[in-house]
């Protein structure tokens, strides 16, 4: 039930267009995409695709995989892992890295990035940039 609000939360806040929906992603310090608040994602200044409020993930126009409102990710048709409400990542059934609510991520037990105007109900929107956009999960 707790994945079932975070992503829910998450999808209403793009899909409403909220101020704080929109997420800049900072790796190792540097500025590197960003999450707009109509769902539109950013990578390296040029248009990568679409997270949309139903869950769908689209890149380069081509649907690329889901998130689940219970937290569970598909990617290319095959459960690919899931996000926890508290901001765990699993991959394959193995613990990946974590989210923390002021927005600092960590991948394999070492400080990765952060996502900066990220409030609590969208560590999913961070993840669905970490594996579909970016590649680091």
């Amino acid at each position: 039930m707790a994945g079932r609000v975070l992503l829910v939360a998450a999808a209403a806040a793009v899909a409403a267009g909220a101020a704080a929906a929109e997420i800049e992603i900072y790796v190792g310090g540097s500025y590197e995409g960003r999450i707009e608040q109509d769902g539109d994602v950013y990578r390296e200044g040029s248009y990568a695709g679409r997270l949309e409020a139903d869950g769908d993930v689209y890149v380069d126009g081509s649907y690329v995989g889901r998130l689940e409102d219970d937290g569970d990710i598909y990617k290319e048709g095959s459960y690919y892992g899931r996000v926890e409400a508290d901001g765990d990542i699993y991959v394959g059934g193995s613990y990946r890295g974590r989210i923390e609510d002021d927005g600092d991520v960590y991948i394999d037990g070492s400080y990765f990035g952060q996502a900066r105007g990220m409030f609590f109900c969208c560590s999913s929107l961070v993840a669905a940039y970490l594996i579909f956009f970016g590649g680091y999960l």
